[in-house]
């Protein structure tokens, strides 16, 4: 078993799914506290409110939030462009919108990971219409080479293969999220 697998979290019950090691529980923490830092300095004077996107971003937004040294507020959003595959259908349909009004707001929307861009791509239209007075993205992840529609993300915390990866919130059909690192999935979906 790799060194940066704890047997407490992986066990026996996921180790046959997962592939290699893509990121760090350690790395996650370090660049967790970065981008807090980076966010707390860019809105210092508005405090953002963030934007979860369901349900793989919520372990990000939940460390993120407590990384940054502001009054921030926390909405949720779920969308859907997965369904039980592995790869995006490029169909995105809300699931759960907003409860609170954007209007002249800093919206800062966190991301678990950004493949194609076209979920993000059309939350940004979607969001944008609701008249907030800044709209940015926080992305833990961005996939190298996949992206379908240029993105101009302000925060990002690590570019990675194009491989399907699991955990720190992100699954296959539900499993894995409750993973502290991030690792390529093997097994079936």
């Amino acid at each position: 078993m790799d060194s940066d697998r704890s047997p407490d979290v992986t066990g026996h019950w996921a180790g046959h799914d997962l592939g290699e090691l893509v990121v760090s529980a350690q790395d996650v923490r370090e660049k967790v506290s970065e981008l807090g830092a980076q966010i707390t300095r860019d809105y210092a004077t508005h405090p953002p409110l963030l934007v979860c996107v369901l349900k793989g971003a919520v372990n990000f937004v939940s460390d993120l939030m407590r990384a940054i040294a502001l009054p921030v507020e926390v909405d949720f959003m779920a969308v859907s462009s997965y369904g039980a595959a592995t790869k995006t259908s490029g169909v995105v349909r809300i699931v759960k919108d907003l409860d609170v009004d954007l209007v002249d707001r800093d919206v800062l929307i966190v991301e678990d990971v950004v493949d194609s861009g076209l979920t993000l791509h059309y939350l940004r239209q979607y969001l944008g219409a609701r008249n907030p007075r800044s709209l940015e993205v926080c992305a833990l992840l961005l996939k190298a080479g996949e992206q379908r529609v240029e993105q101009d993300l302000k925060y990002v915390g690590f570019t990675i293969p194009s491989d399907f990866v699991v955990g720190y919130g992100l699954d296959v059909n539900e499993r894995y999220r409750n993973l502290d690192a991030i690792y390529t999935f093997v097994g079936e979906a």
